[in-house]
């Protein structure tokens, strides 16, 4: 049987804690952290592969919400929440299940049936197919999590093992790689155009020869993505 593993977030301490005590008696179950906020998760799910979130939902800065809706990828989520109200996000995000508190060990035990079964049967595994596709994304800067509009997006620069955000308003420096971006901005809003640059499509304002402008910006393509982007411009 393969491990599950999972990471806790609620900003109440005392429900980590009953949680952690919780879930460490689940048969196959791994805890691989346990978060405060969302930038804690945020930091888990990127050094680590994860099955499950335990999500607290009404957390400061970032609601747990908010954060899922961020996450092109996301887990299988189980929502934890004193409050009944958000019962329609979790059906809408298709989360696997929507504990209210204080929580019971048997209702514990009945969302970890559900993880069982969706990963058994392989329809949910690594990803959210039914949610709606992310408009936005939450990018680490300066020690905190900042929230970029993909509207506002005009392209990425690739830096090493950095990549900077040009937005209509500022870049952000980040940690992070191309491909890496790559997979988590929508195919249907950005392209790759060249090994050190993605760009949004409704940002470009002219395309000539080997070279595409984005307001005053004169950005290259590549010789190996100059097909792929023609084609998908004049589609």
């Amino acid at each position: 049987m393969k491990t599950i593993n999972c990471i806790i977030v609620d900003d109440e301490p005392q429900a980590r804690k009953m949680m952690e005590a919780f879930v460490s008696q689940l048969g196959g179950w791994k805890i691989l952290r346990v978060c405060s906020n969302a930038i804690e998760a945020f930091e888990a799910l990127q050094s680590s592969p994860v099955d499950v979130i335990f999500l607290d939902i009404k957390m400061p800065i970032i609601t747990g919400i908010d954060f899922l809706k961020s996450l092109k990828k996301p887990p299988l989520v189980i929502f934890t929440t004193a409050y009944n109200k958000y019962a329609m996000d979790g059906y809408e995000l298709n989360v696997v299940d929507y504990l209210l508190k204080p929580i019971s060990m048997h209702r514990l035990l009945q969302a970890a049936e559900k993880v069982s079964e969706r990963l058994n049967a392989g329809t949910e595994k690594g990803g959210n197919g039914n949610a709606a596709e992310a408009t936005f994304m939450f990018v680490k800067h300066d020690n905190k999590l900042v929230k970029i509009n993909f509207a506002d997006m005009l392209y990425v620069e690739g830096m090493q093992n950095f990549v900077r955000i040009h937005t209509s308003t500022k870049p952000y420096l980040i940690t992070q790689t191309m491909k890496a971006m790559e997979e988590i901005l929508p195919a249907s809003l950005f392209t790759r155009v060249h090994k050190s640059y993605i760009v949004a499509i409704n940002a470009i304002t002219t395309v000539y020869g080997n070279t595409i402008e984005i307001d005053t910006t004169a950005i290259p393509i590549g010789s190996n993505y100059k097909a792929d982007f023609m084609n998908k411009i004049e589609s």
